[in-house]
């Protein structure tokens, strides 16, 4: 395979994988969180005893998770958002397993979802170019 096609493959897979890292981001603010608020979010929320409006909080979680979705793709040529994701990837399955652990053994886990968002977040950060090979 010649150095171009190789190069604009791995753009390809950058891509991809920051569109599929975005879109768990965007989904899980979008839907649970602001759309139809989920029992377990405002649960998650209480149990941390947050002198705060479950609802509300959760809110404004989805918001800064839509926000940092659109900065992922937004953002191409930076690998900052795509840290901050990993990052709370790992900070918020750490949390589940210390505040409310019976989440991690049920369907559609934080454990199966988190370690995939981690996967593709990996996959951004090794496939990244610099700027000038992005074409």
């Amino acid at each position: 395979m010649n150095s171009a096609l190789y190069l604009r493959k791995l753009n390809q897979v950058n891509f991809l994988a920051r569109l599929a890292l975005a879109f768990v981001f965007f989904y899980h603010g979008l839907i649970p969180k602001i759309l139809f608020p989920c029992d377990v979010e405002f649960m998650l929320v209480k149990l941390h005893g947050l002198p705060i409006n479950a609802l509300l909080f959760s809110q404004i979680g989805g918001a800064l998770e839509i926000v940092l979705a659109a900065l992922i793709i937004l953002m191409r040529y930076s690998l900052w958002p795509v840290y901050i994701a990993m990052f709370m990837l790992v900070f918020l399955l750490i949390d589940v397993a210390i505040i409310m652990p019976q989440l991690l053994v049920e369907a559609f886990n934080p454990v199966s979802t988190n370690t995939a968002g981690l996967v593709l977040g990996l996959i951004v950060v090794i496939s990244q170019l610099p700027k000038e090979n992005n074409n």
